[in-house]
């Protein structure tokens, strides 16, 4: 007969994880938060999500030209507004 798992865990290092532990050894003291983002950002990607599903639902079951290039303009206009929210800069950490 093979022998048998106990079903006992030995912790070593403590008690703390691996992720805490590279932080330390890295030199970073404190945990890193999540940074959400602003409600400016949020509501540009939002109208570019609309733009694309907008965009997507003119080609289907065939194409509609003026509904696809209105999607296409919502994108663009989610797109500018992420520029001027500046989105990938205030909100990237």
């Amino acid at each position: 007969m093979a022998e048998q798992a106990s079903g006992t865990v030995e912790e070593t290092g403590g008690g703390q994880s691996l992720a805490h532990g590279a932080d330390q050894a890295l030199g970073h003291g404190e945990h890193l938060e999540h940074n959400p983002g602003s409600r400016k950002s949020w509501v540009a990607i939002a109208v570019i999500t609309v733009g694309f599903i907008v965009g997507g639902v003119a080609m289907v079951p065939h194409p509609t030209w003026w509904a696809f290039w209105l999607g296409v303009g919502i994108a663009v206009v989610g797109c500018l507004m992420t520029a001027f929210a500046k989105t990938f800069t205030d909100d990237w950490y």
